[in-house]
């Protein structure tokens, strides 16, 4: 599934392991792994080039050519995000995650009933201000404070500031579990866990052995009548069978599992591969 709806942000162009983006009035040269075909132009002689993220051994940094905003926005449909150049090549946001934003927007309007979701490792809060923009209440956890605050932000920004939405800065497994002895429960679960991490304590955390128990884990927040349950992963080599497996295992015989290759439409006529998701969704009655 790709992202083609969106007017502030698109791809011009790739190749040479890069991607050359326009966020707003703004335009970025990134590094991007997936992108293994050479450049068709010289993407660093684009006219308006404003900076260029360049990699020094295990980081790097941005390389500023033009004088532009620290921070901006972006909006998608009737969401609006800050955007803000930052360590590890990112933004803030990643657009490619339109195409789920749109599909939890169709499941929650069409429900018939207030919906309510519980969003994993949530960064920025783009499925967050997606889901609320939608009608439905929201709890949006995360382990890093300043991703949070973000989140928050971008939920004023798209006027959403009384929607309700709870955020926690927490470790995502450990408050499932305080959730779960708590006797909480969710309409709905989106997840985007990382594919490696460390914990405060040191806690390892790599994705191929720790998601299927963490998705076992959150069948207990779940309510007697669950939507839908999202997976999305950016880990390099995970086929996307991989996620529809784990959700159907979990789910047995109820509803219905699939799983796509999630990216964006280019300005070149291609698209860009941007990691892919599982989705499990009730079925309709």
């Amino acid at each position: 599934m790709k992202a083609a709806k969106w007017r502030e942000y698109s791809v011009i162009a790739t190749g040479d392991g890069y991607k050359l983006e326009r966020w707003g009035k703004v335009v970025l040269l990134r590094p991007d792994p997936q992108v293994i075909w050479p450049a068709s132009r010289d993407m660093e002689r684009y006219p308006d080039l404003a900076a260029k993220y360049v990699r020094r051994g295990g980081g790097g940094s941005w390389e500023r050519l033009k004088k532009f905003p620290e921070e901006w926005t972006v909006s998608y449909r009737n969401l609006t995000f800050k955007v803000k150049p930052m360590g590890f090549k990112h933004t803030g946001l990643f657009p490619e995650q339109a195409v789920n934003w749109d599909v939890m927007d169709g499941l929650i309007k069409n429900a018939g009933r207030k919906i309510s979701v519980l969003n994993l490792f949530a960064y920025t809060g783009g499925a967050t201000v997606a889901c609320a923009a939608a009608g439905a209440s929201v709890c949006h956890v995360d382990a890093a404070k300043n991703m949070v605050e973000r989140a928050g932000e971008n939920l004023r920004l798209s006027g959403l500031e009384n929607a309700g939405v709870r955020f926690i800065v927490d470790d995502c497994k450990k408050f499932v579990q305080r959730e779960i002895r708590r006797g909480r429960k969710y309409d709905a679960v989106v997840m985007d866990p990382p594919s490696y991490g460390r914990g405060p304590n040191g806690e390892m955390w790599k994705l191929e052995s720790e998601l299927f128990p963490l998705v076992k884990l959150c069948m207990g927040v779940l309510s007697d009548d669950p939507l839908f349950f999202l997976i999305n992963s950016y880990t390099t080599g995970l086929q996307p069978q991989v996620l529809e497996n784990i959700l159907k295992l979990n789910f047995k015989d109820r509803g219905a599992a699939e799983a796509y290759e999630v990216g964006l439409e280019t300005e070149e006529g291609i698209v860009l591969p941007c990691g892919c998701s599982g989705l499990w969704r009730a079925r309709q009655r």
